[in-house]
């Protein structure tokens, strides 16, 4: 990799990259509301000469870098939220308190950075525009809808014809990969509470147990997501959350709550879970003589990557990393991820990069949302110039479209 575009490289912005991803991480904020996180970006930008817009319901930026001839937009993301999580990864820049970058982000928004300087060196020869999306509240699940309500997509005035970013995983160092089609699940969560009417441990009889019908609750989840959908189109249901009862062992309460998180491989499925889980939960409980209030929240639907961009990923990336850093993904995987929304609007694709610190075994490293998950920011570099060559390759290749 030669890391050059014009006269700026990836290995020369590095360790400012380094530095900027180095204060995030030391720094953490979560939620929507990132001030310090949003100040950093900006102060990185300010010599770039973007157009820069704020968002107003979130600590959001969308920054715009005009090339130097007319043509299509391209949109780039970063998200920029930590995780409610203590670090316990003894870095020298770990985070005081209870809240952590466990899942990359800061690496994120330092390699969005490292794209929007490599790109604006090379501005002139650029025959279109570049949408730099700094999001927070992807951890939470609403920041890409909201600043999608907010006016991203149109901000130019049309919408980009491509989308991309890239999440760093832990792994073998410096591999990229991605898959035409669903890449990541989309994601719902159920919480339910089921009232009886509470007793003397000693005569259940006389009371109506809350707690065998959310166990039986439990049971019957599991059989729901492998007898109604097709083993092809998968759902896994995980409950993760299970109240009932106080301080004393001898009192059968009148309530007991249960908590699952839901992941799925298409919008079909999605639309059928919201649907059918209330009904065979109610049923259950009305079966034992309970009621049963069940409330399905839709997060994000499945991150699917357009097949053309997917496959213009994988060359771009083969040709500059070579072939032994690119794999096609077999299969989806079944964590979640707002950029899907995007995805819904805008053909592009989701790409993950493997960071794991060269010295530490890949399979043996704690994953991402771990209170010692760590990556290696010298893979800020490539990611920066990935990112780059994406949106520069996308633009490059519509030229030549609308010039045959």
């Amino acid at each position: 990799m030669s890391g050059r575009t014009d006269t700026v490289t990836a290995e020369t912005i590095l360790p400012g990259l380094v530095a900027l991803r180095r204060e995030i991480h030391a720094d953490p904020e979560t939620g929507s509301q990132l001030p310090r996180t949003q100040a950093r970006i900006l102060t990185a930008l300010r010599p770039l000469g973007l157009e820069i817009t704020l968002g107003r319901g979130l600590s959001s930026i969308v920054a715009v870098l005009r090339g130097g001839r007319p043509g299509p937009a391209v949109l780039l993301r970063a998200d920029m939220d930590a995780l409610p999580l203590v670090e316990e990864t003894g870095l020298d820049y770990a985070a005081q308190g209870d809240r952590m970058h466990a899942c990359g982000h800061d690496l994120h928004v330092a390699a969005l950075v490292g794209a929007a300087t490599l790109l604006s060196a090379g501005r002139d020869s650029l025959a279109g525009d570049v949408v730099f999306m700094f999001q927070p509240a992807e951890e939470v699940g609403d920041g890409a809808k909201t600043m999608i309500e907010e006016g991203l997509l149109d901000i130019l005035g049309r919408p980009p014809i491509a989308a991309y970013g890239i999440h760093v995983v832990p792994g073998e160092y410096g591999v990229f990969s991605t898959r035409p089609g669903t890449l990541m699940a989309g994601a719902l969560e159920a919480s339910v509470t089921v009232t009886g009417s509470g007793g003397h441990a000693s005569a259940p009889h006389l009371a109506t147990d809350p707690v065998p019908v959310v166990a039986e609750m439990i049971a019957a989840l599991q059989t729901f997501a492998t007898r109604e959908f097709d083993v092809f189109d998968p759902v896994v249901v995980s409950v993760t959350q299970v109240h009932a009862g106080g301080q004393a062992r001898n009192i059968i309460p009148d309530e007991a709550r249960l908590g699952a998180s839901i992941r799925v491989l298409s919008r079909a499925n999605q639309e059928r879970v919201a649907r059918r889980l209330p009904v065979l939960l109610s049923a259950i409980a009305e079966a034992h003589g309970c009621r049963a209030a069940v409330t399905v929240d839709t997060l994000c639907p499945p991150t699917v990557n357009d097949d053309a961009a997917a496959l213009l990923a994988l060359d771009v990336l083969e040709r500059m990393f070579g072939p032994e850093r690119v794999r096609r993904s077999a299969a989806p995987v079944m964590g979640s991820e707002d950029f899907a929304f995007v995805l819904e609007r805008v053909p592009g694709a989701f790409v993950f990069l493997r960071a794991t610190p060269p010295h530490l075994d890949p399979d043996a490293v704690a994953p991402n949302h771990h209170s010692r998950a760590v990556f290696d920011d010298a893979v800020l570099a490539d990611q920066a110039l990935a990112l780059a060559e994406l949106a520069r390759e996308t633009l490059r290749r519509q030229e030549w479209v609308e010039s045959a």
